[in-house]
């Protein structure tokens, strides 16, 4: 027999005078009692996640509370145990804190202690159950599960369609905001794949510079341009057997668009220089944060190559949309990075659930999983756009504070690293992930310039 999980408090005392007391104070204070008169044989009657708390005198026949908490700790070391001692078993008390009680009660004591007490400890014993559940939730996954972490309707079907595309020789094109892990998609189509055993090579095109992305792609021979000494086997040819994983590819050109197209079609490579056709036997995920069908409308993206593209179709669905995975996610990132450091894991506190769960995630899973690092390292839990807690549940952005927000953010932030030491434009586009290109029209857009900082390389490079 188990003991009903209504049951907020179970109290052990051999004086029926004082458990009658204790339990008329309990019960007038709304809590749902279970007296006994002896402590043998409650922890079998306990299932480990019983949410209640236990209350006991230390002195009584049999079973006493210190072999008591002893056995309940054995089987669930975070089940709050308080425990009563008359004015000479102090020493005891302390002995038995030391052994894991939540708390202990010198007789005499007012009741107004105990209810304190006891309503402390369940509170705590909440949150710990609070923990555990969303640490059960990460368990005993499948392995796309284990990758791909949530509960929410929005993730089950993503999970769903790679699982059924997976097998497949298709290529997918997969479609989310920044952040929102679109390479960790690719990659498990590619693990549970039967091309998991060839190789996986990811690029970013947009952090390519135009004048070399159609060498890093299709590859080159000695002598096709000024500085080709030497044989080069580019991205698609590398990838042969495995699969090709293309992010950003709204920021390919379109004479690379054009080459691409004709690789997906006829599945050959021609390398810079060369005049051999290479075949491939390839699969090409292709990623994007933009509209491509918009795109390909206003003429920055070939409206043929969107359409051989969109066959498959993936969408992971933002951060926003899925909140029931918020605290499950935290806290899985947060165990991973504590284990990596080596820190004991910390449990997230009923306000700063509350900041999770209002917190509108613009940066996804990316942003998430940088805090969860934060609050594993003991830092504080601020969020960009959240406001502190005060019991307000709402974020107030509007469209232009927005819009000049992120205006403000990306000029200080390029201005910052305009102070590191950079030798070139070259450096300094790779320390922010963006091409030369984009670096000068941002420089021109915020009034800032490479010379402003104190080194002075060439602007060229």
């Amino acid at each position: 027999m188990t003991i009903d999980n209504r049951i907020q408090v179970v109290l052990i005392d051999d004086d029926p005078h004082l458990r009658q007391a204790l339990g008329q104070t309990l019960d007038l204070a709304g809590l749902k009692i279970l007296p006994l008169s002896e402590a043998k044989g409650l922890a079998a009657q306990l299932e480990r996640d019983w949410p209640g708390v236990v209350v006991s005198d230390i002195r009584m026949p049999g079973m006493d509370g210190l072999e008591l908490l002893s056995e309940l700790h054995a089987q669930d070391p975070e089940l709050p145990v308080l425990l009563i001692t008359g004015h000479g078993d102090v020493p005891l008390a302390v002995q038995a804190m030391r052994a894991g009680a939540y708390d202990f009660l010198e007789k005499p004591f007012a009741s107004d202690a105990l209810l304190d007490s006891v309503r402390r400890a369940l509170a705590l014993r909440r949150l710990v159950l609070d923990n555990r559940s969303l640490r059960m939730a990460l368990s005993d996954r499948n392995e796309l599960s284990a990758r791909l972490v949530g509960q929410s309707a929005p993730m089950a079907r993503l999970r769903e369609q790679i699982g059924a595309l997976a097998a497949t020789k298709a290529d997918v094109l997969i479609l989310g905001e920044t952040g929102a892990g679109k390479e960790v998609v690719a990659r498990a189509l590619h693990d549970l794949s039967s091309r998991r055993n060839g190789p996986f090579v990811a690029i970013n095109a947009g952090a390519l510079a135009e004048s070399v992305v159609e060498s890093e792609l299709f590859g080159h021979e000695p002598g096709a341009f000024t500085g080709a000494q030497k044989r080069r086997i580019g991205k698609f040819e590398f990838a042969n057997g495995g699969t090709l994983f293309l992010d950003e590819i709204e920021s390919m050109s379109m004479d690379v668009q054009v080459k691409l197209l004709r690789m997906l079609q006829e599945r050959v490579v021609e390398r810079l220089g060369g005049n051999q056709l290479i075949p491939l036997d390839i699969r090409v995920i292709a990623a994007t944060k933009e509209d491509l069908r918009q795109a390909a409308d206003q003429g920055r993206f070939r409206a043929d190559l969107y359409y051989r593209l969109n066959v498959a179709p993936l969408r992971i669905p933002p951060l926003r949309e899925r909140g029931e995975d918020v605290l499950v996610l935290f806290q899985h990132y947060a165990d991973e990075a504590s284990a990596r450091h080596g820190l004991p894991p910390h449990e997230l506190q009923p306000a700063q659930r509350a900041l999770l769960l209002r917190h509108s995630w613009p940066g996804n899973v990316r942003e998430l999983q940088n805090a969860a690092e934060r609050f594993a390292l003991g830092l504080e839990l601020a969020l960009d756009n959240s406001r502190p807690d005060d019991g307000s549940a709402t974020v107030e952005v509007t469209s232009a504070g927005l819009s000049e927000q992120v205006e403000q953010f990306e000029k200080s932030l390029i201005a910052a690293e305009l102070a590191r030491s950079h030798s070139s434009v070259r450096s300094l586009a790779e320390a922010l992930g963006i091409p030369r290109k984009t670096l000068h029209d941002k420089l021109r857009k915020h009034g800032l310039n490479f010379a402003d900082s104190s080194n002075h390389g060439d602007e060229s490079e």
